[in-house]
């Protein structure tokens, strides 16, 4: 286990920004921590790097209990928490030459290893300040980089991109796991990016961590079904079963009905329905995902 924290808590007066949140991040995952903007997922981040007295709760990193912050710990951690201050006036190659000798980095290929990472090598005279945000995210993660740590915390670095800047940091992120063998723990309110990168998440709201699960399992969770919309639910559970032996299906509401067995055959329950005289209104294949599993765990509280 490269993170856990053990409900980790912090309280500004009678408010809880976070409560007791329990996080476990294995070694070469890629772990997404999710939730809406405001959920406390950089108040979490802040507290694993030291950045924030947690008022309970404790963090260990590595196995060892964080206590205060020291260089020895965090030698092995890159970080982008917020957004990454640079030096507009100055290339990217410049900036992180100044962040190495305030280091004191010891390897001279270092600033230029990390620049090829992000793909921002040839890059060698544009100054930061025109660079795109896509472009100074990707600095901001080549910064993290920089010692070649093991484990890398990065805060929402998709937040305001467009689709290629996002698509961009996507498959950064994963040419780091599955290439570099680096941990990364990531935070992000965009669903669709965590369902694409992260081996687990975490799903953080109000304050709490609500759920923390591997995506094979949701995929598992959330399987192909085929919505039907019938008239009697109570006509319809009888013929599914008995009829036609169809038994893997669940009852969503007083007319709707998720049957999973997707290679059943939907014109000859259609046909048994109507003789014993139940309508169908709608008869639709659809496919379970993150965003699905979110609202039903939030009680169909959106995400940003």
């Amino acid at each position: 286990m490269i993170l856990k924290t053990s409900e980790l808590t912090k309280k500004y007066g009678t408010q809880f920004a976070v409560s007791n949140v329990s996080i476990h991040v294995k070694k070469g995952e890629v772990y997404g921590l999710l939730g809406r903007n405001g959920a406390g997922k950089t108040t979490t981040l802040r507290m694993v790097m030291g950045l924030l007295q947690p008022s309970s709760g404790e963090v260990l990193l590595f196995g060892e209990k964080l206590i205060t912050p020291t260089k020895k710990c965090f030698r092995r951690i890159g970080a982008l928490i917020e957004s990454p201050a640079f030096y507009e006036n100055l290339t990217a190659k410049e900036n992180l030459e100044i962040i190495s000798d305030l280091r004191g980095t010891q390897s001279k290929e270092a600033v230029g290893n990390a620049l090829a990472l992000v793909n921002l090598d040839k890059e060698t005279k544009k100054k930061v300040k025109q660079f795109s945000l896509g472009m100074k995210q990707r600095l901001g993660i080549a910064m993290a980089l920089m010692h070649e740590p093991e484990f890398i915390i990065l805060d929402e670095p998709a937040n305001g991109l467009d689709p290629v800047g996002i698509q961009q940091i996507r498959l950064l992120i994963k040419k780091l796991s599955v290439e570099k063998g680096i941990t990364v723990l990531i935070s992000s309110h965009i669903l669709s990016e965590i369902e694409q990168m992260a081996d687990t998440i975490g799903i953080i709201d109000n304050g709490q961590l609500i759920e923390e699960i591997s995506m094979d399992e949701i995929k598992r969770r959330n399987r192909h079904y085929v919505k039907m919309t019938v008239s009697n639910i109570g006509k319809t559970i009888p013929i599914l079963e008995k009829e036609l032996n169809i038994t893997d299906f669940e009852v969503i509401d007083e007319k709707g009905i998720k049957i999973y067995q997707i290679e059943a055959n939907f014109e000859d329950i259609n046909r048994h329905l109507n003789n014993a005289g139940v309508g169908v209104s709608e008869i639709s294949l659809n496919k379970g995902n993150l965003e699905e599993y979110f609202l039903k765990l939030t009680g169909g509280v959106s995400i940003g």
